[in-house]
């Protein structure tokens, strides 16, 4: 029966603990708000945690991964190759570049590119392959890393710039921004590409409130000082100099030696990260608890299909815990989702597919051609996995998903 006296359960807010307030606090009495010592604290703690040669920070994950495409100089005339299953985002910056997004359908049960499908988009006009880790599912960055140094595809590249000569092959950028804390063979998310960009959004396991970071693992011929530094001027307008470096110089001249844009990220910001990042180890493990809590609670349930958390070589982040229902379609699991709520209980579709959006229709994609992402969006549904959550929740919210689920499996009979 349904406790009334239950409460409410979100689906993903924030942990924000008096450690993180008292930092913010900090930084706000201490005369410098904007990017500053704070940040460059946090992204050499990031480097640490990552075991990453560079992180760098930004205001979104969106504006830090378009800088990177830029940076590689994609434009008009080049594909990217990205999921069909994926948010907005990850299309948006190559459409902003003036390039074309070439969609990729998803393996039903991982709910990310393979290399095979990869490999079977590929043509001399990819200049970048952009996977996305969902969920907190990290991809085969190892089978693709390879493909991509592959004697054929080195052959079949064609570079436009001075920095796609040094690389000689197509760029791989990895969309991590469901993955910060997964790893692969033990090590963390953030070195198996070229650049991996992170998420520190308001809902995501790690947050800045706003955010996103790149961390840098580059072939060898191309310079990390070089790169950091023009990454650093284009998000403060190309500027040669920031506000804290021309202040510490005690000269206020400045060059401007390309139109960049305004997107870095500010000592406030920073402390929060710093302050989520002491206890991320913990935080992880508890996300880790949930997962395994609703695995365990589920296993047994005919109709769910479970999330992959682990294998041999690649272990989860737990960012969400997204199922598929058996035989439902997006109206069935909307009505699904309308009755959890009413039970006090939040859920989240991850995600709709881009074809399906008016910007991507337009552009003639036919969700036809992704059947596996078409399946994968009547049958999802992302359950609550965060901090707030007590055992006796997680019990709560399967038991009323269970009931719930039946009673609908029984309406269509």
């Amino acid at each position: 029966m349904f406790d009334s006296s239950k409460r409410q359960i979100g689906f993903a807010p924030p942990s924000i603990d008096q450690e993180c307030i008292a930092a913010v606090e900090r930084v706000l009495r201490s005369g410098w708000i904007t990017s500053g010592p704070e940040l460059k604290a946090f992204e050499n703690e990031l480097e640490t945690y990552l075991k990453s040669p560079r992180v760098l920070c930004f205001s979104s994950w969106t504006t830090a991964c378009e800088l990177a495409l830029r940076w590689f100089g994609i434009g008009p005339g080049d594909d990217v190759l990205i999921p069909a299953m994926t948010y907005a985002a990850t299309a948006n910056i190559v459409l902003h570049c003036g390039a074309r997004p070439v969609m990729v359908d998803i393996d039903p049960i991982e709910r990310v590119v393979t290399l095979e499908k990869l490999q079977a988009a590929w043509t001399p006009q990819t200049k970048a392959v952009m996977p996305v880790d969902l969920g907190g599912w990290p991809v085969d960055y190892n089978a693709i890393g390879a493909w991509l140094n592959s004697t054929p595809i080195r052959n079949g590249f064609k570079p436009k710039t001075a920095v796609q000569e040094a690389f000689g092959r197509p760029l791989f950028i990895s969309d991590a921004a469901h993955s910060f804390g997964a790893s692969v063979e033990g090590m963390p998310v953030g070195t198996q590409a070229d650049i991996t960009g992170f998420s520190f959004h308001a809902v995501k396991n790690l947050t800045t409130a706003e955010g996103g970071a790149l961390s840098l693992s580059l072939p060898p011929a191309l310079d990390l000082e070089q790169t950091t530094a023009w990454l650093r001027s284009m998000a403060l307008h190309g500027q040669s100099k920031s506000a804290l470096e021309k202040t510490q110089s005690g000269t206020w001249q400045y060059d401007v030696t390309e139109a960049g844009y305004k997107c870095n990220m500010t000592d406030i910001q920073a402390a929060i990260g710093r302050s989520q990042l002491r206890t991320y180890p913990d935080h992880l493990n508890r996300r880790k608890e949930i997962a395994t809590q609703y695995n365990r609670l589920l296993a047994s349930a005919s109709w769910c299909t479970l999330p992959v958390l682990e294998d041999d070589t690649r272990e989860s982040a737990y960012h969400l815990f997204s199922i598929r229902i058996r035989g439902f379609n997006s109206g069935h699991r909307d009505t699904l989702m309308l009755r959890l709520k009413e039970d006090g209980i939040a859920t989240n579709v991850h995600f709709i597919p881009l074809p399906l959006l008016s910007l991507h229709r337009n552009r003639g994609e036919q969700m036809s051609d992704y059947p596996e992402s078409a399946a994968c969006f009547h049958e999802q549904l992302s359950l609550p996995i965060h901090l707030h959550l007590e055992d006796e929740d997680v019990d709560w919210i399967v038991e009323r998903l269970r009931f719930h689920v039946d009673e609908l499996m029984a309406e269509l009979l």
